[in-house]
């Protein structure tokens, strides 16, 4: 290995300047083995460069060259694989790791330990050995260990030392004295050795010289120890008089802590007492204000009212540990409590008085509105009472039982007296509507609900199709005045209602809202808290059987059971728990009178409700109106169900002509009046639905009547009645109803089409019957020109059929027809002449089909119809105008 170490020095590290330190035979792990020398190296110039080399030899020849060149500082870990066990590979981390395998553990150990060394003498950069035995990486190797492979370059490496400036300068000239210094090496080291030489001798003889000197310098420390003893005596003899003085210094340092601790325990105590005396002192005029200030006078309850604030101050001031060990404090607690409960017990009667007086008051006045339509105005009694909120509020603080005892005393109080006042209001109102009635009755000899034409439907159900006039004079017989339908007595009527409902609940709504305002400021309701339910029963803790403890807050939450809102409401239910049971009998008895009333409150209940919505959503108008509304609701469902079945009952008459179906009268004039109470209301899809669910039914008994239909035919019927629908819902313009319009248009064009058709049929009957033998024989595959030659349908024949058919044949014939189709139709839809027009039309029609028929299948016979176009157009007119 040293052969190996000299070649590469001479062969490829000195050309380039840099000496080698360390070398190591490895091959790469886990490959084949193509063994190669990494080498430590240093560069001979400044600044030094520490490289790792790796040299193989030549594939061409004996000798070595350089293969790849690693920085040492960019070296970051040495990894031996063990420590503990020799083990031959171990890896460098550069840029990517390598895997090395030594020729030996002994070559390896040496070349790691070179690599420590150099980073330890020239680059100290923090690099990390794993896996390393800590012998080799000491900083000095003790000089009895043998050399390493790497020979006595180590140890040159260790004794290095670099030449000063000095140093060199001393060499130069001694080199420049010496000419033969380098031609004859030799001579000149024997010239340095003998000057050496002369030199140690020198050096001999002046330290025997100095031993006198020697021998004084230890006489003199043998003295300077001498006085030191003495010093030392000294500071022991100060060290204890100093003693004591510490020991009475200490002795005065404890008494001023003392004396310290003294004055803060005093400065303490003067601080809690003007903490006490600040907070639970309560002046004399405030505990004359509590025990008898007048409750009655404004002055009065200004100074209740500021005591009372003082009282709860004190009593909520928050004691500091060990206050309620204090007799002085445990008796201004005492005296605090029987305060509170003093006033309290002196407000609690004073605020039952003023109910008491305050209603009587009330109850006076309740006479003077008995006739009106009116609820008497609390506002007076409430502007008495909110002089007393803030007390109510310390009453709530500080005597719960009381508090809830005086919700309670309120609340049945004025559940009496209201439920008093809203019972008169409602029997005002009723009696209005039920005047309202009898005043229609008694004018139109109506007897019962059901004499309205769109009320109660028992004796509608009863009626029967007996012709226009007939129905128009049994319409006319069921109000007992022939001009008095409903446009008098409905509307009038109606109207009314409308009016009485409005303002009744016009006085409800400012009467719950007025006293639901109150509620929540008098008994301090409206702060986001939960509280006590003014209901419930008290829930108080005795401490020592005398002052009752304040619970936390957490028992507050824990004890509580609504919110605010929920408490007013609950409030409100009680004091006002006849309103729902009146309007509800109100809404009854509106119902009973006529059930299209319910159109009426349905709108009113609704704009109500919605009104009150916006203000509150969950107040207690807000609920009952909702829950009214769904009564409302339910009677105007009735109304319509009521309606349908009234369509699904009538009967016709098997003797006179149907004409316009009472239901169907009855539709438009639902529709008429819907129109009018529904426009801009907030419930309009309710209508829109019941629209559907009515017309629907129109439509189906329509054409059940039609097809039960005996003396009027089913076309005239279905033509008739559907005209009317069309008619209504065009003039109405119901935009839900759009498609049944066009269906209604569709069913009557249709129906008024079939009948005319089917009409004229009948005036040229041998004249149809010969030309559909003609086209059967067409249709049979007969050519057109052929058919004269058909026995039966020769030109003899056909001649003989049109002489049956002269001019005054045929305006005959179309004068029966005139007669017969005047007497299917009615008056009331005016459709004769419509119906006559389209049977011109259609006649017409017919005559240039038979023209043009025998000019195809009889060319050239000059066979022609007895009259013309003219004269039938002169037939139809003369017709319709004789009549």
């Amino acid at each position: 290995m040293t052969a190996i170490k000299h070649a590469l020095q001479r062969d490829i590290f000195t050309p380039n300047d840099e000496r080698l330190l360390g070398i190591v035979n490895v091959c790469k792990a886990g490959k084949k083995k193509k063994n190669c020398f990494l080498c430590a190296t240093v560069t001979t110039e400044r600044p030094v460069q520490v490289k790792v080399v790796k040299v193989k030899k030549s594939d061409k020849g004996d000798f070595y060259k350089r293969q790849q060149t690693w920085e040492l500082r960019d070296l970051t870990v040495v990894d031996a694989k063990d420590a503990s066990k020799e083990n031959p590979e171990f890896d460098l981390h550069f840029e990517k790791v390598y895997k090395w395998l030594a020729s030996s553990t002994a070559e390896k150990n040496s070349f790691i330990s070179c690599i420590w060394k150099l980073n330890q003498r020239y680059l100290r950069k923090k690099l990390e050995f794993v896996n390393v035995s800590s012998q080799l990486l000491e900083e000095s190797v003790p000089s009895g260990e043998s050399q390493s492979v790497a020979g006595g370059d180590e140890d040159a490496l260790e004794e290095y030392q670099e030449l000063s400036a000095r140093e060199e300068q001393d060499i130069e000239s001694m080199m420049e004295m010496c000419e033969f210094a380098v031609s004859n090496a030799e001579a000149f080291a024997e010239k340095l050795f003998k000057e050496l030489q002369v030199l140690d001798g020198a050096n001999i003889q002046s330290i025997m010289a100095s031993e006198k000197q020697v021998n004084i310098l230890m006489q003199l420390l043998d003295e300077a120890l001498a006085e030191v003893d003495t010093i030392e005596g000294k500071l022991s003899s100060y060290e204890e008089m100093l003693q004591s003085v510490k020991d009475q210094m200490d002795q005065i340092s404890q008494s001023n802590r003392l004396i310290q601790i003294s004055n803060t325990n005093n400065g303490k105590l003067l601080d809690e007492i003007q903490f006490l005396v600040n907070y639970m002192d309560l002046s004399k005029g405030h505990i004359r204000a509590l025990q008898e200030g007048d409750l009655t006078s404004p002055r009065g309850i200004e100074a209740c009212i500021s005591a009372s604030e003082a009282l709860l101050q004190c009593m909520n001031v928050a004691l500091r540990p060990g206050h309620e060990q204090l007799a002085a404090v445990n008796q201004q607690q005492k005296l605090f409590a029987e305060l509170r409960d003093t006033f309290a017990r002196r407000l609690t009667n004073h605020l039952n008085n003023v109910f008491v007086h305050q209603g009587h008051d009330q109850s006076s006045t309740l006479s003077q509105n008995t006739t009106e339509l009116t609820l008497p105005k609390h506002s007076p009694l409430h502007r008495d009472l909110l002089r007393y909120a803030k007390l109510m509020e310390w009453l709530k603080n500080t005597h719960r039982e009381k508090y809830e005892g005086l919700s309670r005393t309120y609340v049945d109080y004025m559940n009496r007296l209201y439920e008093r006042e809203i019972k008169d209001f409602f029997e005002v109102a009723k009696i209005k509507m039920a005047g309202t009635s009898k005043e229609a009755k008694g004018k139109f000899g109506l007897h019962g609900s059901s004499g309205k034409l769109t009320g109660s439907t028992s004796s509608l159900n009863k009626l029967t199709v007996q012709g226009s006039n007939s129905r128009r004079s049994q319409s006319s017989s069921l109000l007992d005045m022939g001009n008095m339908s409903a446009s008098d007595l409905d509307v009038a009527d109606r109207t009314k209602f409308d009016k009485i409902f409005e303002q009744v609940l016009s006085e409800l709504e400012p009467l719950c809202l007025a006293e639901q305002d109150f509620i929540s400021k008098f008994f301090k309701l409206q702060q986001h808290q939960t509280v006590f339910p003014p209901l419930a029963q008290p829930e108080t803790e005795e401490v020592d059987g005398s002052v009752p403890s304040r619970m936390p807050p957490q028992a507050d939450h824990r004890h509580s059971v609504s919110s605010e809102k929920d408490l007013v409401r609950l409030m409100m239910n009680k004091i006002f728990q006849s309103i729902e049971p009146e309007l509800n009998s109100l809404i009854a008895l509106g119902d009973k009178i006529d059930s299209f009333h319910s159109l009426y409150m349905l709108v009113k209940m609704s704009h109500h409700v919605w009104t009150a919505e916006n203000v509150d959503p969950a107040s207690f108008l807000s609920t009952t109106l909702g829950n009214v509304l769904v009564t409302v609701k339910r009677n105007f469902d009735k109304c319509i169900s009521g309606q349908i079945k009234q369509m699904e009952e009538v009967k016709i008459s098997k003797k006179s002509k149907v004409g316009i179906l009472p239901f169907v009268t009855r539709f438009e004039e639902f529709a008429e009046l819907a129109e009018t109470i529904f426009r801009n209301a907030e419930r309009r899809g309710d209508l829109d639905k019941a629209y559907v669910k009515l017309i629907r039914a129109v439509f189906m008994n329509v054409e059940k009547v039609a097809s039960e239909s005996q003396k009027t035919p089913r076309d005239v019927v279905m033509m008739e009645n559907f005209h009317h629908i069309f008619s209504t819902l065009s003039r109405l313009k119901i935009s839900c109803l759009d498609a049944e319009r066009r269906e209604a248009k569709h069913k009557y064009t249709d129906h008024l089409q079939s009948y005319v058709i089917n009409s004229l049929g009948q005036p040229l009957e041998k004249l149809n019957h010969f030309f559909e033998g003609v086209e059967a024989r067409v249709a049979q595959g007969v050519r057109e020109e052929e058919v004269s030659y058909q026995l039966a349908f020769n030109k003899q024949e056909l001649r003989k059929v049109i002489k049956e058919y002269p001019g005054k044949e045929v305006k005959k014939g179309l004068d029966n027809l005139y007669k017969k189709v005047d007497k299917h139709l009615c008056e009331e839809e005016s459709l004769l002449q419509v119906v006559w027009h389209s049977m011109q039309d259609e006649f017409i029609r017919q005559y240039k089909h038979f023209e043009g028929l025998i000019g195809r299948c009889y060319p050239g016979s000059g066979i022609t119809m007895e009259f013309t176009i003219q004269d039938m157009l002169e037939y139809f007119s003369s017709i319709a105008q004789s009549h």
